[in-house]
């Protein structure tokens, strides 16, 4: 964490009043820091005398129409949360434009470590160690897959069959709005994509945003997960999609350099299992089995590459002023020619 942004500052002292209405015993003005792994939604810790919170609320600027959604944000943990606990503890959604001018919620803060690029020097994670963790991780995401959508009350957020056709056509429809000049159009690789939809392997909650980054370590023992954060991009769809996008950020050791450069989270370490070994691993504990794992591949590091131009969109247009996505373009033009690799390979 580190203080807050110029420019994403946050009115403390509204939050606070509105807040008071939810816990009248509220006391105090709190100490507020902002999380620094935040490319999307503006993301605060707020740190009263009894209570240890934290503010998820959207950026400033132009966004997408379905994006930054915080009401479905905070209703889909809310109804996640008696299935899978490692779902933070909800306080309260604030939909008043008058408080700080725009929807946001309040949850409790889960005490532990979040990796982000590289692990705390204290950490002192060994290869075995570093195998139990991603083998969790992998673990934690099949079991978020067996929740029954019906059964927390989610199932309206399912469109029916067809989840792979539709996502290729929406991310496509979000890159034509970003696009800027320096990025390429994606024609070949969009347009294989769209021939190349399979049919639908499963239909259960997905996460859409799963890395290291979004979950929270015990303290006293950094192999265990006891939080997942970040379900903005939450729904219900196809589970290999949610595989798919998860491998977009899983950089190996041995990657090409500005594969490396998009390292977020410490999946380069001994121990940890390479792309084609996540793949298989979650393939057998899941019991799929697809004839191929490139559409996924391939779409999740096209959706990585809408997700990145959407954020320098806004860098573009002056509505961040955030420096860690002045280069973001250099990204994008990458992840063209990565995908069209994988495609080339792959026949």
């Amino acid at each position: 964490m580190t203080p807050v942004r110029a420019g994403e500052e946050l009115d403390v002292e509204a939050v606070t009043r509105w807040l008071k209405t939810i816990v009248p015993e509220l006391d105090g003005r709190p100490d507020v820091t902002q999380y620094q792994g935040g490319a999307s939604n503006w993301t605060y810790r707020l740190q009263y005398r009894d209570h240890d919170w934290v503010l998820r609320r959207p950026p400033a600027g132009t966004k997408a129409k379905s994006a930054h959604d915080m009401t479905r944000e905070f209703k889909i943990q809310s109804a996640l949360k008696s299935e899978y606990p490692v779902v933070p503890t909800m306080i309260g959604l604030c939909q008043d434009a008058s408080v700080i001018g725009c929807d946001f919620y309040v949850m409790e803060r889960i005490n532990g470590t979040i990796l982000r690029r590289e692990v705390p020097r204290d950490m002192n994670l060994n290869k075995d160690d570093t195998r139990k963790l991603c083998t969790n991780m992998l673990d934690k995401l099949i079991e978020l897959h067996r929740v029954d959508p019906a059964r927390v009350g989610l199932d309206a957020l399912g469109k029916g069959p067809g989840y792979p056709t539709r996502q290729v056509t929406g991310w496509s429809e979000r890159y034509e709005k970003a696009r800027t000049w320096n990025v390429p159009s994606y024609r070949y690789v969009r347009d294989w994509l769209r021939e190349h939809a399979p049919t639908d392997s499963g239909s259960c909650v997905i996460h859409n945003d799963w890395r290291f980054d979004n979950l929270v370590l015990a303290p006293e023992d950094p192999t265990r997960i006891v939080g997942v954060l970040d379900w903005e991009l939450a729904t219900i769809g196809d589970p290999l999609m949610d595989l798919g996008s998860a491998l977009a950020y899983w950089v190996e050791a041995d990657d090409q350099p500005l594969m490396r450069m998009t390292r977020r989270q410490p999946t380069h370490l001994p121990g940890m299992r390479r792309r084609c070994e996540v793949v298989a691993y979650y393939l057998d504990r899941a019991g799929l089995k697809p004839d191929s794992f490139t559409f996924y591949e391939v779409f999740g590091l096209f959706r990585l590459a809408v997700i990145a131009q959407q954020i320098y969109f806004r860098y573009f247009h002056k509505q961040t002023r955030n420096p860690a996505f002045k280069n973001f373009w250099i990204l994008i033009n990458y992840f063209n020619w990565r995908c069209r690799s994988i495609i080339r390979n792959a026949r």
